[in-house]
């Protein structure tokens, strides 16, 4: 027969193991035991990329809205990754979301993949390089049509590339 002590205890129990949870993933990331056709140890990854590269894509960093000049490129190209040149978005693909992030409604197919990213108290789907694993944003579910998805990119994260005439 449980009493109203055992029933007390047993409530903080609970609410202590879940506290220690959500505290774990708020203030830790999982590590990756994912592998890619590009790895790089971490000195490596440095080597090739600025500091600012290197936080986004190596550390799942962001960059402060509206600072890309990719955020206003409106030529015809392809954005690739700017850890391994992978084609990751075609730029018809592109449109303004006003969210100070370079935006597209749809990756090249297998260019990218997700995950759920837990972190900072919500839980999104991030967005990283097929190739090479490099973080390059988050994807939501309130862009245009076709796909109603909105893939919110660091412009850090890539390199234009314009079509040649």
């Amino acid at each position: 027969m449980i009493n109203r002590r055992y029933f007390i205890l047993g409530c903080g129990a609970v609410t202590a193991i879940y506290a220690v949870g959500l505290l774990s993933a708020l203030f830790s990331r999982s590590v990756r035991a994912e592998q890619f056709a590009i790895n790089y140890t971490a000195e490596q990854w440095r080597q090739r990329l600025s500091a600012r590269q290197y936080a986004i894509l190596r550390e799942e960093g962001t960059e402060a809205p509206y600072s890309s000049p990719l955020n206003d490129e409106h030529r015809q190209g392809v954005f690739s990754c700017a850890g391994c040149d992978q084609p990751l978005f075609y730029s018809n693909t592109k449109f303004d979301s006003h969210t100070g992030w370079p935006s597209f409604w749809q990756p090249i197919e297998k260019a990218v993949a997700t995950r759920t990213d837990s972190s900072f108290g919500m839980v999104r789907e991030e967005v990283h390089c097929s190739r090479c694993g490099g973080h390059l944003g988050h994807v939501f579910d309130d862009g245009p049509a076709p796909t109603g998805l909105r893939y919110c990119m660091n412009g850090l994260a890539m390199v234009f590339t314009p079509q040649s005439a």
